[in-house]
């Protein structure tokens, strides 16, 4: 304190009140009332508003000014809880249900119908069966707007010609299939590829069959690889604007222009990964999906739902024939055998001795006489000389379950894990030049040593897909060794020889089909904390295996276990219905 007096400022701001007087003078606005659309007045919209509680629709009243632009899938904006939120609408009708008065729409968004009447219902079910919001199972189905791409003029519909299609591939399984979709018959199958089979080939014939019958089709695939694979095919059977492709990883604008392709019926064939499931194909005929067991096809945002469950739900609404394929097969496909929604689509028995040979180290008393550490080896000889002799003759793939270098450490003494000093967390090698670290602190372990035994030699039990290309470039000299995982895919290999170590998924097409597939650390996908490791490990050694050439022309698939395991002597038989009958009656039990 100054001591001094305190000023204050008195100075009336004389203009301003006289100006705010003036106004509180004025009677109030009127706003000239809003005239109700003569026809069909009312809006029933479903308002985006994640609260379980309002997950409903609500009326509206369309005004004169938007009668033409409010149809039924348009996106609007209407007032909600005091804001504009979004919207789409679901149907016009002459009267509400609601006895009060009706707010009117605020604003048509886009005129474009793009919710259709059969997604609309597709989603109330979604989210009632998964437990979640229509406005959330829209948010997959839909888009984001594009306006520039919605202002194009539409492309004109392809209504053919659809070429005349070869029927023996399918054949092979069931006679007719093919007639069938474009009859209009309903087919629900279950299939079971044969080691070998050009998948990509048979679902587009599939696919285009369906067209030429007037119906639409969709394709669900795994990734973007898979979809660029029967985008090909559909491609160079009916051209390119045959079908249309949606996909994550696909821009805005071309991800919009596909939906939009399929909703204005410009195309009749919708394939793409996930997503694709609520495709608004018109007058559909067919929904499919390829190796439905990847976790790929499950939303990991809400409601969580599964493109193979999108689909059948579909099929179920609109009497679509449904195929369900795959080299392997799901426990969710089975049961659909089981109780009989499906047909079961195989080769005969003596077709599959033909398309896959396939063995386990140690299998035989004679391999064990030869190398007796056969069971225990990670490369027993066996596995070693067919990858020396397939490699002088062509590509040869290596499967090797988990990705990096050296993922963990132990001593080299008394095999204890090494650990982290400092968080007790394991320790690895990241490349063959950095030190060893934890994996969970990053901190460095220079100068480890064992707190057992005082040993500071370490070893490595368990190592990925890099230091096993590394181990082979030194046990293989002379022969090129690559690598394929994720963040560096190989999509496709020469028919050269070489050697292609591959993380399950990741492993590319060979030109002609490999002459070995060799299955490494068979105990890891077993041994995983997981309530399907067993199918999941078939699943993707069936995977590897497919990508084999035929028996007949020399192929060979060896898998480095235990022979008397049940997943690999159902791989050794190629019996994948009866090992998932086998989980289901366990699960059961």
């Amino acid at each position: 304190m100054t001591g001094e007096p305190e000023v204050f400022n008195d100075t009336l701001d004389l203009p301003g009140l006289a100006r705010q007087a003036a106004r509180s003078a004025r009677p109030p606005a009127v706003r000239p009332p809003i005239t109700a659309a003569a026809l069909d007045p009312v809006a029933t919209v479903l308002v985006d508003v994640p609260l379980a509680h309002l997950d409903r629709p609500f009326d509206y009243m369309v005004p004169q000014t938007m009668a033409e632009a409010a149809v039924p899938g348009a996106r609007v904006k209407v007032r909600f809880a005091g804001k504009d939120v979004d919207g789409f609408i679901v149907a016009r009708s002459p009267e509400s249900g609601h006895e009060g008065r009706l707010h009117p729409l605020r604003r048509v968004v886009s005129p474009e119908p793009v919710l259709t009447p059969q997604i609309a219902q597709l989603s109330e079910e979604i989210a009632r069966r998964w437990a979640g919001t229509r406005s959330d199972v829209l948010r997959l189905a839909i888009p984001p707007r594009h306006a520039t791409t919605e202002k194009q003029p539409a492309a004109a519909s392809r209504q053919g010609p659809w070429p005349a299609l070869d029927t023996q591939g399918w054949d092979a399984y069931r006679a007719g299939l093919l007639a069938d979709l474009a009859g209009g018959g309903t087919v629900r199958a279950v299939w079971s590829a044969m080691p070998g089979e050009d998948w990509p080939q048979r679902l587009a014939e599939a696919a285009l069959a369906t067209a030429a019958g007037g119906r639409g089709a969709v394709v669900c695939l795994p990734d973007g690889r898979d979809v660029d694979r029967l985008s090909a095919r559909l491609t160079a059977l009916a051209g390119a604007d045959s079908h249309a492709v949606l996909r994550a990883d696909s821009g805005p604008a071309e991800r919009y222009r596909s939906f939009l392709s399929l909703s204005r019926g410009s195309v009749p064939i919708a394939i793409g990964t996930r997503a694709a499931a609520f495709a608004p194909v018109r007058d559909l005929g067919l929904v499919a999906i390829w190796d439905d067991g990847d976790d790929l096809y499950a939303e990991p945002r809400a409601p969580y739902c599964h493109a193979r469950e999108v689909l059948l739900l579909r099929a179920r609404h609109t009497g679509a024939s449904a195929l369900v394929a795959g080299f392997a097969r799901s426990l969710e496909s089975h049961y659909l055998l089981r109780t009989g929604w499906a047909e079961e689509l195989h080769a005969p028995r003596q077709a599959l001795r033909h398309a896959a040979r396939v063995a386990i180290t140690g299998e035989s008393d004679r391999e064990l006489d030869r190398d007796p550490l056969a069971r225990v080896s990670r490369l027993p000889s066996q596995a070693h000389r067919l990858i020396a002799e397939a490699a002088a003759q062509g590509p040869v793939l290596v499967q090797s379950p988990r990705s990096g270098y050296a993922l963990r450490l132990a001593c080299d003494r008394c095999r204890e894990p090494a650990v982290c000093a400092t968080c007790r967390g394991p320790l690895r090698i990241t490349s063959p030049t950095t030190a060893p670290a934890c994996a969970w602190c990053g901190t460095e372990a220079r100068g480890w040593s064992c707190a057992e035994c005082g040993g500071r030699g370490l070893r490595a039990p368990v190592v990925g897909d890099r230091r096993t290309a590394e181990e082979f470039g030194r046990a293989f000299p002379g022969v090129a060794v690559k690598t394929s995982s994720a963040g560096k895919v190989v999509e496709h290999v020469s028919s050269a020889p070489g050697i292609v170590v591959a993380t399950p998924g990741a492993e590319p097409v060979a030109e002609g089909g490999y002459w070995a597939v060799v299955l490494l650390d068979t105990w890891l996908p077993l041994g995983r904390d997981d309530f399907r490791a067993e199918e999941e490990a078939l699943r993707r050694w069936c995977n590897a295996a497919a990508l084999v050439r035929s028996a007949a022309d020399g192929g060979r698939v060896l898998a480095v276990g235990d022979p008397g395991e049940p997943t690999l002597q159902a791989l050794v038989r190629w019996d994948v219905g009866g090992f998932a009958e086998r989980l289901i009656a366990q699960r059961l039990s």
